[in-house]
């Protein structure tokens, strides 16, 4: 019962709009067919006028020829036999009109020839198909007026009872021959009317004879009371194969949910890509469900749209209904076919030019890979340039493809796509200005080769590890475990300082500063700074660690340490145990740090150093005081 009711609905839904819409259409063809007529004879009018003002004068000398021939030969019958002057001069006339009217028909069929190139035909269709078509005018009737006449003639016999296509007639006058039925005339055919269609009055009538009757006994055939009948019985069948059709395919797609049911869990596992759960068990039963749903409304709609235009097809009052439907169909589907096999050889040369810049590239990127690994070296061409280079190299021969390709892609000529193309171009460079000048500091950056992957770096106020370089952004690993986005364009901008890049063939050398007082000797003092930094992991023995004194205060002198590694990385762990070096040392010898801002008074105050460096009877010294006004006196 559902299945007849969604049917019914649909040919309901569907036929309306159809009827409405094939009304449309043929208001729409006459005003299209109107407005062409129009356009036409406003183009050529100056032409077709010139051209038919000719052709009636040409059929005026033409008549006025005929008229006098029918006098001369009167003239020639009613003379004596003995008068052979006389006729003698009738017959030299008689043979000079025949050669005039011999050149005459000539001139009028090269008139006629030019006429067809710029003026239209009207077809006679007194039921839906063309009969004939109608171009030359006759007397005051334009080839339109004639065409309609003809065309209601037509109709008017097809609905008379007593139609007898034995009652046509063929009438021969002097300018035309006239097709009649009884006593009505339904069309004639003019001397133009054969010279447009390259045949004679005789054969045109003919023609035309066979063509209204055979129309016209067929019109009466199909709408008879017999067929017509038929035509309800097989309608009536095609609605119930309808009904019938669509009832069992949804038996069939309930029988398929009941399958998926009972065996869905062997079936259905989940999708995974790349050990990614696309869809887990539950979704993906889902999914099949709204498939299978989907697939039988598009099947129901389907099979009724074939079975409506079968069925508007069956009766000739609607057979222009299924001629419309067919049209929605086939036209799109013809149109398609169409572009694809015109589509083919551009398609063809797309394929060669993507094939052949495939294995361009492959060549490019074999280049590359042998100059990243060493086997292949250029003079000046650094081996971390390649893999750079190669996509710098590929993005260019990918746009150079695409420069040829495009103007063979279906559509590249059209105006509307390409006023896409430049508004989202407008759009990229409007909207990427930062981008592209990262971009263009990223290529900068690759060729200056101011760091690379791993280098222990300072790009402005940042320090860390160098971990990721791309055309926009570089990224850089604090000691801290923090990933700094730095955009190429600030690196540019900035002064950069790699700390690894001689590490390993000369060493960094890392320097720590401290301040001794004046009364401890300076080489005591460097020999104590080497024996810290020698004594410390990561810090080099060869080349030998040095001391530079930098500056003679008020209070002490500054002692810079210099010593060499091969492990910028690990500068911050290598300081912290040189420090730790240089306070054990230090406090081993006796000597004391002196800050800055600190002096010591040794008198009444215990020394700096820590108490487990000081000897077990280590004595606070206590404060001297001098009399000084004793010494005065004496």
């Amino acid at each position: 019962m559902k299945t007849k009711i969604f049917s019914t609905i649909l040919i309901l839904i569907i036929t309306i709009p159809c009827v409405l819409h094939s009304q449309e259409d043929d208001e729409n063809k006459k005003a299209v067919d109107t407005t062409v007529v129009q356009k036409q004879d406003s183009l050529k009018n100056n032409k077709l006028q010139s051209s038919t003002e000719t052709l009636m004068r040409v059929d005026s000398i033409r008549l006025a020829d005929s008229l006098k021939l029918l006098q001369l030969n009167k003239q020639l019958s009613e003379l004596e036999t003995t008068d052979n002057i006389k006729k003698e001069e009738i017959l030299k006339q008689l043979s000079d009109l025949k050669k005039a009217d011999s050149l005459k028909k000539i001139e009028r069929k090269n008139r006629i020839d030019s006429l067809k190139l710029i003026t239209p035909g009207f077809p006679v269709i007194p039921f839906r198909d063309t009969l004939f078509v109608v171009y030359a005018k006759l007397g005051p009737f334009s080839p339109n007026d004639r065409a309609v006449q003809i065309q209601n003639k037509i109709k008017v016999l097809a609905e008379a009872p007593d139609f007898d296509v034995n009652s046509f007639q063929i009438y021969k006058g002097e300018q035309s021959h006239d097709l009649m039925y009884k006593d009505i005339v339904i069309l004639s055919v003019t001397d133009n009317d054969a010279l447009w269609l390259n045949k004679t009055r005789d054969e045109v009538v003919a023609e035309y004879q066979q063509i209204v009757g055979t129309s016209i006994e067929t019109y009466i055939e199909e709408n008879s009371l017999k067929n017509t009948l038929m035509r309800i019985g097989f309608a009536l069948l095609t609605v119930v194969g309808l009904f019938f059709i669509l009832k069992y395919t949804n038996k069939l797609f309930k029988l398929i949910l009941q399958k998926i049911d009972l065996h869905k869990e062997k079936y259905f596992k989940g999708i995974r890509v790349k050990g990614y759960e696309l869809l887990n068990h539950e979704r993906e039963i889902k999914v099949v469900y709204a498939l299978l749903k989907f697939l039988k409304v598009v099947l129901f709609l389907v099979l009724t749209y074939i079975f409506l235009t079968i069925l508007f097809g069956i009766f000739p009052s609607t057979k222009i209904i299924a001629d419309t439907l067919l049209r929605y169909i086939l036209n799109p589907v013809g149109r398609m076919w169409k572009a694809f096999t015109g589509f083919l050889p551009n398609l063809l040369t797309i394929i060669v030019i993507v094939v052949v810049t495939r294995y361009i590239l492959k060549f490019v990127r074999f280049l590359s890979s042998e100059i990243e690994e060493g086997s292949l070296s250029l003079p000046g061409f650094y081996a971390d340039w390649a893999k750079p280079t190669y996509n710098i190299v590929r993005v260019l021969i990918l746009a150079f493809m695409f420069i040829v390709i495009f103007p063979y892609l279906p559509g590249s000529d059209s105006p509307i796509f390409q006023g896409v193309t430049v508004f989202l171009a407008l759009l990229f460079s409007l909207g990427s200005t930062t981008a592209v000048a990262n971009m263009v500091a990223g290529l900068v950056i690759t060729y200056m080769r101011p760091f690379k992957i791993g280098d222990r770096v300072k790009i402005g106020d940042v320090v860390g590890d160098v971990i990721e370089k791309s055309m926009l952004v570089t990224r850089i690993r604090t000691i801290k475990n923090e990933d700094i986005t730095i955009p190429n364009a600030n690196v540019m901008s900035n002064h950069t300082i790699n700390f690894s890049s001689s590490a390993k063939e000369i060493g960094l050398i890392m320097h720590t500063t401290v301040t001794i007082g004046y009364d401890v000797p300076w080489k005591t003092v460097h020999e104590l700074l080497i024996n810290a930094s020698l004594s410390t992991n990561g810090l080099q023995t060869e080349p030998k660690p040095f001391v530079l004194q930098t500056s003679l205060d008020d209070f002490y002198v500054s002692y810079q340490l210099n010593a060499y590694t091969h492990e910028p990385s690990r500068q911050a762990v290598i300081y912290s145990e040189l420090h730790q070096n240089i306070q054990n040392k230090f406090n081993e010898a006796g000597v004391e740090i002196m800050s800055p801002h600190y002096r010591g008074l040794r008198d009444g105050n215990i020394t700096a150093i820590p108490n487990d460096y000081l000897p077990e009877n280590y004595i606070e010294p206590s404060f001297r005081i001098q009399n000084t006004d004793k010494k005065n006196d004496k």
